[in-house]
C-alpha cells in the first residue's frame, strides 16, 4: 500500500512538471521554446554569479582590504590612477586591489591595431616600453613609468571584439 502512494505521488509530480514545461514552451513568442528557457535561465544564472561574485569580494575586502573592488558595469575604480592614459574605447569594467597595490581596466576598443595608439599614449606620458610584441590581431607590452608598470594586452576575442586590457601596479 505505501509502494503504491509513493508511486501515485512520483507519479503526480511528474504529470505536474510536465504540464508546467508544456504550458512554459507553448506560452514562449519569439525564438523556438527550448532557446528561450534555457536563455532566460542561462541570463538569470549569470546576474546571479556577478552578485554572487561581487558581494563575495565586498564581504572578503571589509575594513581588511580598503579600496578592493571590481566594476561590471562600464566604469572603472574611483582610485584608477588618472597618470595612466588609457586608448579610446568603450569601458567594460574594472577592478582595485587592497591599498592601492594595482588595478585592471578593460576597454572594447575599435581593433587590434588601437595597440599602438595606446603605445604612443603611454610612452607620450613618459612610460618605456619593455618586451613589445605586435601582430595583426593582438598587442603585447610592458610600460614603466616613475610611479607605475602597466602590463597592456590588446587582442580580439572568439566574437571578433578587440579588448585592451590594462594591468597596472605601484613600481
Amino acid at each position: 500500500m505505501l509502494i503504491q502512494k509513493t508511486t501515485l505521488a512520483r507519479s503526480a509530480a511528474t504529470l505536474a512538471l510536465a504540464a508546467g514545461l508544456v504550458a512554459g514552451l507553448t506560452a514562449c513568442g519569439e525564438g523556438s521554446p527550448v532557446d528561450n528557457i534555457v536563455g532566460g535561465a542561462v541570463d538569470s544564472g549569470i546576474e546571479d554569479l556577478k552578485g554572487t561574485a561581487q558581494k563575495a569580494v565586498e564581504d572578503a575586502a571589509g575594513e581588511a582590504l580598503n579600496g578592493a573592488g571590481i566594476t561590471t558595469d562600464g566604469t572603472l575604480p574611483a582610485s584608477f590612477p588618472a597618470e595612466v592614459p588609457l586608448v579610446p574605447g568603450t569601458t567594460r569594467g574594472g577592478g582595485a586591489g587592497p591599498y592601492g597595490t594595482g588595478w585592471v581596466a578593460q576597454i572594447t576598443v575599435s581593433g587590434a591595431d588601437q595597440f599602438a595608439v595606446a603605445q604612443q599614449q603611454l610612452e607620450a606620458a613618459g612610460y618605456t616600453a619593455s618586451g613589445v610584441d605586435t601582430d595583426a590581431e593582438s598587442g603585447f607590452g610592458t610600460f614603466t613609468g616613475s610611479a607605475y608598470r602597466v602590463v597592456l594586452t590588446v587582442s580580439t576575442d572568439s566574437e571578433g571584439q578587440a579588448i585592451a586590457t590594462y594591468v597596472v601596479t605601484s613600481v
